[in-house]
């Protein structure tokens, strides 16, 4: 049984990964940009102005234009997967699976500018934390989920503290995701919390390293934190997950 949901998430994860690329491409603009609708020549988008899901492909330039398609049908089958086969068949997978790809979007984005919207970091913590509550609910639910949101203020605090103390070594989007990895890693308890948050910045500084060592990067290049945040998250609910 668990075969099978492990299967079935890991092809939804790569259904799922296939629609993010247009929407990674639109998103990845500067602050003070509108959302791209078109390609660099301006032409519609596979003739739809107004689409964000699929590939950004222009008819008139006959090219797919942002991030490829296999990059994330695999990340989406591997996340997914994961948490289908750790997790196991219990109410927050379903909240699991729904916020992987918003997260996956998110580090994409900050990958590509340096910057996490708020127009996905917002909302994907009010549907993090409503979805959590109605998981709370069900039977065979393996986390808390007053903790799980106290978990979300805890880590938004820390990572507003740190903000506050350090602006340019830290955006404020980085405060806002934090928000909903503390939700996720919180529903497992404190322990999975600060293994997920410490997991983030051991991640950055080992990535920071590499880049430092190889002579691709110097002491104050901007790194973006947010995919780190992301992965070191992701290990946090593996390891709660696997612990409930």
């Amino acid at each position: 049984m668990l075969t099978l949901w492990t299967a079935l998430a890991a092809w939804y994860g790569a259904g799922v990964g296939l629609l993010l690329p247009r929407a990674v491409y639109r998103l990845a603009v500067e602050p003070e940009e509108p959302w791209r609708d078109r390609c660099p020549a301006g032409h519609a988008l596979d003739g739809a102005v107004s689409g964000w899901l699929g590939r950004a492909w222009c008819d008139v330039c006959c090219r797919t234009y942002g991030p490829g398609e296999p990059v994330f049908v695999l990340a989406g089958a591997l996340v997914c997967g994961l948490l289908a086969a750790v997790v196991g068949v219990r109410p927050e997978l379903g909240v699991w699976l729904l916020a992987a790809p918003f997260a996956l979007l998110l580090a994409a984005v900050d990958r590509a500018v340096n910057r996490l919207p708020d127009v996905l970091t917002l909302p994907l913590a009010a549907g993090t934390g409503t979805l959590l509550g109605v998981a709370a609910l069900q039977p065979h639910a393996a986390g808390s989920w007053r903790r799980a949101l106290l978990g979300g203020v805890v880590l938004a605090s820390v990572y507003f503290l740190l903000f506050f103390i350090n602006p340019s070594g830290m955006g404020f989007g980085d405060v806002k995701l934090a928000l909903t990895l503390g939700v996720a890693l919180g529903w497992y308890g404190w322990g999975v919390l600060l293994a997920g948050a410490f997991l983030g910045f051991l991640l950055l500084a080992a990535y920071g390293a590499v880049l430092l060592l190889s002579g691709r990067a110097e002491r104050g290049t901007e790194v973006p934190f947010g995919p780190f945040m992301v992965l070191g998250a992701l290990a946090g609910v593996l390891l709660g997950g696997l612990a409930a």
